[in-house]
């Protein structure tokens, strides 16, 4: 075929390509034409050839023309292959070949974009990767196709690798199709723009979106600006590089905007940027580039109209005069439409809605400036010096910088003085001159501040007639002068970033850091370096540059630093500062907090308050709340703004009263620890008289209350009661004061009564909102408590499964995580390996396993190649215990923790993927091939947050079981004191009925202050009871009668001496007595042998009766006694006397009334009792003071005179005896029951009320306390049975639970009970 044909051919095809590619074109399948083989050879450029056989023009795909295609002089990263399109092009793929017939290909490649031939722009792939992959051999064809199409005129292509065994050599084709557009310029010396003015007809629509794409050199300028009705407006500006999304309401262009959103960075780069928005009513979503925001506006523009759009700059309704602006848009903005009208089209037409304002031109006339990018760390260009000296003897140099970096060496020459030297350079992001001499320093100054912000910065530095003056940014970032006593000019050469990694003749020292950035404008004597020339070898030298192009890249926008993380960088990566955010890890992904209460309780926590986050790295924040850990159940406890027993206010001419309810926590995190709770609920209560609730005669309801998500929906029943069923509690349970209603309040009575009760249904939860109805009424009173949300159970922390074979597996949809992945779970197991989870993709991977019995590997693969972290345990993994691995992979790196072992890091490469793409199911417990499966349990499995339920999908998988027991040989160990695991169907519980202290993990000592007469006497089995089968009780109660050996321990503190801590006597006058005797000193008394005298055994250790806590363990076996004080030496004795305790009677803890069996010594000392406190009283199994305190009702107990509860056991507690914060047993508020007054527990606003409840109270106390003084007069020992209101903390050792006391959150306060 002869070159016309060719030429037709090529024709016909360009022509078939227009058409199918037209303008607005949508269809990406249609665009894959070729776009370099029709090229003359006139299109192609190149750094150098090898020969002219080795053209750039021979450089066309599958072509054996020439030599085969392109080969550069010298194969090094220094050459390029350029193609010119002839206009801007829509590319959308690149394929590459090796030179024909020849041992010459690329193996990997850089690819630029250009409109103007100049500054370059660098593809990227995923916004990271630089490098496309290349050949293997020289014939194959290896084509990429481009995730977004670019948009230019030149490519640019820069090898990076080769064949090691050959050179450089290439052809290539492009793919795309032909792009038009409308472009329009705005610039000159006045302000320029369009102004657009929709029709009536045209405003109304139900939304509004504007599209275009700008380019600009400019860091700050109003882009785009509507306005409308009443003054409102909404404006798009660039500001330091930004485009800012601005509002205002009301006034007109100079009153203060309200910023909306920021997005986008470097926008003043030359370079195409795409901008989109879009609003329906009050929603508007903002699109720069790839990235988009939505945002929420005001209510007022829900129904705004635009009535002007100006572009460029900023024209007032109705005014023909720009308004007065920050700076007007300089630049080219192309292919801008306004719903669907096409702007810069109506304006060329001169259509009359359109009004060109000042300088416009209807194409994109460019600057051409030349930058050049430092990328470090061996960067540096060289520039010859001023051939001759200028007229003031003298130095001028100039050059704009931008970079992220707060050091770095700029510019650095030598001085005609021997050995001095000029460094101007960055330090702390100011801007620094130092000029040294032989060792010592002849001058300093700084100017600028904060100049690695990635703004382009100028720097000018002028010497001349005894001056010297540097300047930053024209004197706006700061200036300084010196006078000289020497003269300052260049003596050969300057460098600016760096030094010559080998110095050859010229001179060159760099004791700073090498600067990473980018330059340009670069002038010598007030004339402009041309770096196009230093590209080619023309001036100066260089090395490991990128000319005519600036890769500067803000990695901070967007930032991947999640959760509020606050972003920094350097010129190659960034730092994610996550202080105060709660969430940790080198993007701020993963939760410093636990998922729930129940997961702090097993990590050994006690009752606190506590950050929840309930999904973990998930995007709820954490919460604060109460963890109350006393109780059976481990209760999260989430506080509002009104929990107390309140009276209703009536206001005048309100027929109802709504109280809102305002919770400590957000909705979602509400909504989201209900949900994953096993059981939640929350107590509403109503008292009343005369003022109905529920019943009435149409049947719809007097109250309501609103519950659930949002708002809240309308719920017609009352604590205790079902949904729907328009009842309270008493209307469940038939017994109402009135059977003919089914609420207590609505028998309509004269008479203080309630209706109260629990709110179970998780749907209604939490409480909202409370409307009381019949309040209005004359008599009509009445008072409701709503009180905190309380939820106990973690579904997700104990849902787990069972593997039994290696070749099950439970499997899930595709894990996606492609930026940041957090994987969580626990283990147990008996086996040495197996993968715990596997998800594949074609290539990447995610895996973690039990490499082997002492090490966990966590490997996976974004398309860098495999990378593996692994922590390795000192002892083994398959202990079958629980063990936790928590594995975490973000855009920075990834790492590994086991229990609390060190974390394993590795770190991700600088330049690399980092988008994890799968597209398998996911695999638990084994991979797809069915190999290596894992043999044992997983539980609380997490991914992102998210929890995988195990549970149920174990249920219909077979080789797998739901669930998972045995925990005791996991957290056995955080049971103290001799507390006894028990194991639960999710959990395990410590069992402290055979340890002298209480709590969830038997750790909070059991306290008492003893008063002179106060007596604890606990006695053991009578004599005829021995007979009798009393097994079934626990052995904390009841014990043998002859005893060849005791422990016994507990604590005191007293300033009494001399003192009877404890006493213990038999049927046959035998006895235990411990005391500290005159000389604050212990004395342990031993009478085994009635007809003998006691044996006394004297400690040595002083100072006992000093206030101070003192702990004492009494061991004896036989005749050997061990006494061991506090952390003092153990002392042993040995007795005499017979080797048995015969017939144990009883044990008494102060005062000690009956003295027939004492010794007379002991006589007098039994009756002065005992003051201070006593803790945790063991003998052997038994625990006489926990009995005393917490199972009254069940334990052989006497008790006479005050006894009080306290925390004077606790080591943290200095002095006891100080205002001990106790609580008496006539302190204690009685509950407000049918037909009594709500003087005293009613919280109310008016000063008369209070009045009259203090009245009252006072009335009520003094009465109490003469009744009190009465019967303790008349009967001074009572039994501890009668006693109600202790708060049990201990469910296993006692069989009933004391509601009133479950809301109480500070259960620390002592509490003292008058018997």
């Amino acid at each position: 075929m002869d070159l016309g044909n060719k030429r037709v051919v090529g024709i016909i095809a360009q022509v078939a390509l227009l058409l199918c590619c037209s303008y607005g074109t949508t269809g990406e399948e249609a665009c894959d034409t070729s776009l370099v083989s029709n090229l003359p050879p006139s299109s192609f450029r190149s750094s150098s050839q090898l020969s002219g056989s080795h053209a750039p023009g021979f450089a066309k795909l599958n072509r054996r023309d020439g030599a085969g295609g392109w080969s550069p002089l010298v194969s090094d990263r220094y050459q390029w292959l350029e193609v010119d399109l002839g206009e801007r092009t829509k590319i959308t793929a690149v394929a590459t070949q090796g030179r024909y017939g020849s041992s010459d290909w690329l193996t990997s490649y850089l690819l630029m974009f250009s409109d103007t031939g100049h500054n370059w722009k660098q593809l990227r792939q995923e916004d990271s990767i630089g490098s496309f992959p290349g050949n293997t051999n020289a014939d194959s064809v290896v084509q990429y196709k481009l995730h977004q199409p670019a948009v230019a005129r030149f490519l640019r292509l820069i090898p990076l690798g080769w064949n090691p065994n050959g050179r450089i050599g290439l052809r290539l084709e492009t793919y795309g199709c032909p792009y038009n557009s409308d472009v329009v310029s705005f610039g000159g010396v006045s302000d320029s723009g369009l102004v657009y003015r929709p029709s009536p007809g045209q405003r109304r629509t139900s939304k509004d979106v504007v599209t275009l794409k700008f380019k600009t050199l400019r860091n700050s300028g109003m882009l785009l600006h509507a306005e409308g009705q009443e003054g409102h407006s909404l404006s798009l500006e660039l500001e330091r590089g930004k485009l800012l999304l601005l509002l205002r309401q009301g006034g007109t262009s100079s009153s203060e905007p309200r910023r909306l959103a920021s997005l986008g960075s470097l926008l003043d780069d030359q370079h195409w940027h795409h901008v989109a928005v879009e609003r329906r009513r009050s929603h508007l979503n903002l699109t720069v580039d790839k990235h988009t925001e939505r945002i929420q506006i005001p209510a007022d523009f829900s129904h705004w109209d635009i009535e002007q759009l100006s572009m460029g700059t900023v024209q007032g309704l109705g005014s023909q005069r720009p308004v007065v602006s920050k700076r007007n848009f300089h630049g080219c903005i192309e292919n801008l439409i306004y719903n669907n009208h096409k702007l810069i089209e109506l304006a060329k037409h001169n259509n009359h809605q359109v009004t060109v304002v000042g300088n416009v031109t209807f194409s994109c006339a460019e600057p051409v400036s030349v930058a050049v990018t430092f990328p470090g760390p061996h960067s540096f260009l060289q520039l010859p010096g001023t051939t001759a000296a200028s007229s003031s003897g003298g130095v001028s140099v100039g050059f704009q910088f931008r970079t992220w970096n707060k050091a770095g060496l700029l510019l650095t020459f030598d001085l005609p003085l021997q050995g001095g030297v000029v460094w101007v350079y960055l330090s702390d992001a100011r801007l620094r001159l130092q000029i040294h001499k032989g060792g010592r320093t002849l001058l300093e100054l700084s100017a600028g501040a904060a100049l690695n912000d990635g703004q382009w910065h100028s720097v000018e530095l002028n010497s001349g007639r005894g001056r010297l003056t540097i300047a930053v940014d024209k004197d706006e970032g700061g200036s300084a002068r010196a006078t000289l006593s020497f003269p300052v000019t260049i003596e050969s050469h300057l460098f600016f970033g760096g030094c010559p990694a080998e110095d050859y003749t010229q001179g060159c020292r760099n004791p700073f850091n090498v600067f990473q950035g980018c330059m340009r404008l670069i002038t010598l004597d007030n004339q402009n370096m041309d770096l196009i020339m230093v590209q080619q070898k023309q001036l100066g030298n260089y090395s490991s540059l990128q000319i005519d192009m600036c890769g500067i890249i803000d990695r901070c926008s967007p930032s991947r630093c999640e959760h509020g993380g606050r972003c920094s960088q350097s010129w190659t990566v960034f730092h994610c500062n996550c202080s105060d955010s709660g969430y940790s890890g080198a993007t701020c992904h993963s939760s410093a907090y636990e998922s729930s209460c129940e997961a702090y309780k097993h990590n050994g926590n006690t009752s606190g308050h506590f950050y929840i986050d309930v999904d973990s790295s998930g995007p709820i924040k954490p919460q604060l709340v109460y963890c109350n850990m006393t109780e059976e159940h481990t209760w999260m406890v989430m506080q509002h703004n009104n929990t107390e027993l309140t009276r209703v206010r009536p206001s005048p001419g309100a027929n109802r009263h709504m109280v809102l309810f305002d919770y400590s926590s957000e909705d979602e995190q509400l909504l989201a620890a209900i949900s994953q709770s096993e059981h939640c609920e929350q107590e509403l209560s109503y008292h009343c008289r005369k003022s109905r609730l529920l019943n009435t005669p149409e049947g719809s309801p007097f109250s309501w209350w609103l519950g659930g998500p949002g708002p809240g929906r309308v719920q017609n029943y009352w604590g205790g009661a079902q949904p729907g069923s328009q009842q309270c509690a008493c209307g469940l349970q038939g017994d109402c004061v009135d059977l003919q209603h089914y609420c207590n309040c609505d028998a309509d009575r004269m008479e203080w009564t309630e209706d109260s009760g629990l709110l179970t249904h998780s749907e209604s939860l939490p409480v909202r909102a409370l409307v009381l109805g019949d309040i209005q009424r004359p008599g009509s009173e009445g008072a409701y408590r709503v009180g905190p949300l309380r939820c106990h159970g973690d579904k997700n922390f104990w849902n787990a499964a069972f593997f039994d074979k290696e070749t099950s597996y439970l499997h899930f949809p595709t894990f996606h995580a492609e930026l940041s992945a957090d994987i969580s779970f626990l283990f147990k197991t008996t086996a040495s390996s197996g993968v715990f989870l596997e998800n594949l993709g074609i290539k990447d991977f995610i895996r973690i396993e039990l490499s082997s019995s002492t090490q966990v590997l966590f490997s996976f693969d974004v398309g860098n190649g495999p990378l593996e972290v692994h922590v390795d345990s000192s002892v083994p993994l398959n202990d079958n215990r629980w063990h936790r691995v928590r594995a975490e992979r973000n855009v920075k790196e990834a790492t590994l923790r086991l229990d609390e072992l060190p974390v394993a890091t590795r770190e991700a490469p600088a330049d690399g993927h980092f988008h994890l793409q799968l597209n398998s199911q996911l695999f638990i417990g084994g991979t797809a091939s069915r190999q290596k499966g894992f043999r044992g349990c997983i539980r609380s499995l997490q991914l992102n947050g998210v929890t995988l339920d195990l549970e149920e999908r174990a249920r219909i998988t077979p080789g797998v079981r739901p669930g998972c027991p045995g925990h005791c040989s996991s957290y056995g160990s955080l049971c103290q004191n001799q507390g006894r695991c028990v194991e639960k169907e999710n959990g395990f519980q410590c069992d402290c009925s055979q340890s002298a202290y209480t709590g969830v993990f038997c750790q909070t000592e059991v306290s008492a202050s003893f008063k002179p007469g106060t007596s604890v006497s606990y006695t053991f089995k009578e004599p005829y009871e021995l007979s009798r089968n009393s097994s079934a009780l626990p052995s904390s109660i009841y014990s043998d009668m002859t005893l060849r050996g005791e422990n016994v321990s507990l604590s005191f503190r007293t300033n009494q001496s001399p003192a009877l801590l404890l006493y213990v006597s038999s049927y046959y006058r035998e006895y235990l007595a411990l005391l500290i005797n005159k000389h604050d000193k212990l004395e342990v008394r031993y009478r085994l042998d009635s007809s003998r005298s006691a044996e006394v055994l004297r400690s040595g250790v002083r100072s006992l009766a000093n206030g101070h806590l003192h702990t004492v363990t009494i061991r004896r076996l036989a005749n050997s006694v061990s006494v061991q004080i506090d952390q003092n030496a153990r002392e042993d004795f040995n007795l005499t006397s017979d080797r048995e305790f015969n017939a144990i009677k009883s044990l008494v803890l102060g005062r000690l009334d009956e003295s027939d069996d004492l010794d007379p010594d002991l006589v007098r000392l039994a009756s002065l009792g005992f003051t201070g406190c006593l803790s945790v009283v063991q003998f052997n199994t038994i625990s006489p003071l926990k009995a005393a305190l917490l199972h009254p009702d069940s334990s052989p107990i006497v008790i006479t005179g005050p006894l009080v509860q306290s925390n004077c056991g606790s080591a943290a507690s200095a002095n006891p005896y100080a205002a001990e914060n106790t609580h008496h047993l006539s302190d204690q508020p009685g509950s407000v029951g049918s037909g009594q007054p709500l003087v005293n527990a009613i919280r109310t606003d008016s000063a008369l009320i209070g009045g009259v409840v203090a009245v009252v109270i006072f009335v009520v106390l003094s009465g109490l306390a003469i009744t009190a003084r009465f019967l303790y007069q008349r009967k001074d020992t009572y039994r501890n049975q009668e006693v109600k209101g202790v708060k049990q903390e201990d469910s296993p050792d006692f069989p009933f639970n004391n509601q009133a006391g479950s809301q109480n959150l500070t259960a620390e306060n002592p509490k003292e009970y008058f018997i």
